[in-house]
């Protein structure tokens, strides 16, 4: 008989019953998309339904997903509302840029990112958690803002890793500029729905812009020094990513606006994901105490072994799984905007058609995707279990999207995985993370599924820094 206590439920807004009028819409987009949805949305395998006069397809079938993303990609093109929010920070980043521009910057940055690459930079992400771990040394049920502390945590790998640590930025602040900029600039503005162009000012992103602007001048000085470095010598710049876009410059390779933009996606945006994810991973294994003693028991013995970080990943199942579940509950994406460019139409293996006219918006929205009924047990519940190596098998590839997928799937996935498993490899063999009666984070969407009110944990020490194990 299996005496374990019923799995932790995370906080989430319930499904709606009750379908809400075009001023609550405004409202709710406005201050969390995701308490929008209604039941509908987490039980039926598609919707279409109509927004402001716009028809939009919500999508939550594996078999429709994987036909929109991948088999007839070049049918559907960016959202309209989508590039409101993004391209104002971003403008021709890896995240917003379309066509050409998006093949240029997508071919000029994939190197970095192959997996045997990512691999080379696991000792790296070891120095900087450990690093940061020194932090909490003699923690005695101190309480700490993780949500915070893993931003902070995130920024110092990528800037390490990416960068070589040559980020130009005085702020000791870097993780409250990041929420200052994706509280103002990375959320639906009411003129967005109703899509008024581009030149039509947000007044809710009016306060953005000195923090944006803030952003643009780290990533110029940042490019500036850099290429400074490279013109007094050819060993003198380090062979990282800053390096490797600056040499792509060039008429047929990315203008010094692209870089600029590309430089400023990953600085302010392609460390928030995995930090998110890796914030709300510790808080739900707060509240599991059977997956937190396999995941401390795998990580000590792991460490125990003085095995190389790179091979962490296939070592710790169960932490690996913990943060995968994460993922699945609080998606660092949670929401896969597109729209039709012409005509289409899907046939289900049952024979269902689905008709796709030109226009329509399309939401592949992996928050409701991963709650649904029809694809999960216990949907609303954290259960690593789901994702341990003898369980996989059992989760369509479409079911589960924590990176996206087909053409734009995220570049940085072996990365980001790589990067967390090592983080929590040390956090937990050194410390253990505890609730405590202030910590009641809710789930906003804004770039990402952030935790409001705060993510408190109190940490406490578990062994010593010099401890083997």
């Amino acid at each position: 008989m299996d005496m374990r206590p019923e799995p932790f439920e995370p906080p989430a807004p319930i499904p709606r019953t009750v379908p809400p009028s075009k001023l609550e819409i405004i409202r709710t987009v406005f201050r969390n998309p995701l308490e929008l949805w209604g039941e509908p949305s987490y039980t039926l395998p598609w919707i279409m339904t109509s927004f402001f006069g716009e028809k939009t397809l919500i999508v939550n079938d594996p078999g429709l997903i994987k036909y929109l993303l991948v088999d007839n990609a070049q049918n559907y093109k960016m959202a309209v509302v989508r590039q409101l929010v993004l391209r104002p920070i971003l403008r021709d980043g890896l995240l917003t840029a379309e066509g050409a521009v998006w093949r240029r910057s997508r071919k000029a940055v994939a190197p970095i990112f192959t997996p045997r690459h990512a691999k080379g930079f696991a000792s790296q992400m070891l120095a900087q958690s450990e690093k940061y771990a020194e932090k909490y040394e003699g923690a005695d049920g101190t309480v700490f803002d993780i949500g915070n502390d893993m931003t902070e945590l995130a920024f110092a790998i990528l800037s390490e890793t990416l960068f070589s640590g040559e980020i130009v930025t005085s702020s000791n602040n870097f993780a409250d500029d990041v929420d200052d900029l994706l509280h103002s600039m990375g959320r639906v503005d009411p003129m967005d729905l109703l899509r008024a162009p581009a030149w039509v000012p947000r007044i809710t992103r009016i306060g953005g812009a000195k923090v944006l602007g803030k952003f643009r001048r780290i990533v110029r000085d940042t490019m500036e020094m850099r290429q400074k470095r490279m013109e007094s010598g050819a060993d003198n710049a380090p062979n990282d990513f800053l390096t490797l876009l600056l040499r792509a410059a060039g008429p047929d390779g990315l203008s010094m606006e692209e870089i600029e933009d590309n430089i400023l996606t990953f600085i302010g945006a392609g460390h928030e994901t995995t930090a998110r994810a890796l914030a709300w991973t510790l808080y739900c294994v707060s509240n599991s105490p059977h997956v937190r003693d396999a995941m401390e028991a795998e990580i000590d013995q792991v460490l125990a072994t003085g095995s190389d970080p790179v091979e962490w990943l296939e070592l710790m199942p169960w932490t690996r799984a913990a943060f995968e579940e994460a993922m699945r509950l609080y998606p660092p994406a949670p929401s896969i905007n597109r729209e039709a460019i012409s005509d289409d139409v899907w046939t289900s293996p049952k024979g269902e058609r689905v008709e796709i006219p030109k226009d329509v918006t399309i939401l592949v929205m992996p928050w409701t995707l991963h709650r649904h009924s029809l694809l999960w047990q216990k949907p609303r519940a954290f259960m690593p279990e789901r994702f341990l190596p003898e369980n996989r098998d059992s989760i369509h590839r479409f079911q589960y999207l924590p990176f996206g997928a087909g053409p734009r799937i995220c570049i940085g996935a072996t990365f980001a995985m790589q990067e967390a498993i090592i983080a929590l490899g040390v956090l937990m063999h050194r410390f253990r993370f505890d609730m405590t009666e202030d910590t009641k984070p809710w789930p906003v969407q804004r770039l990402t599924t952030q935790p409001s009110n705060g993510l408190a944990l109190r940490v406490t020490a578990r062994r010593p820094a010099s401890s083997p194990s």
